[in-house]
């Protein structure tokens, strides 16, 4: 799962295109418009903010299941 999540953030970010993954998934053609841009990068930062927001709940929960 955790791999999956990867590769779907180096897909919005347009890193993933030029590295062959999965043979029945040819590359997603990039976007052209502003309004693609602007999606793909609220959903990079969407992805981020998620990982730092479980981040610190999981360092939360495990500092509270120390004490």
């Amino acid at each position: 799962m955790a791999s999956f999540a990867v590769d779907l953030v180096l897909r919005l970010a347009g890193a993933r295109g030029h590295i062959p993954h999965f043979d029945e998934f040819p590359p997603l053609p990039a976007p052209a418009t502003a309004a693609g841009h602007l999606a793909r990068v609220l959903a990079i930062i969407g992805a981020i903010f998620a990982a730092l927001s479980l981040a610190v709940w999981g360092l939360a929960w495990l500092s509270l299941r120390l004490l």
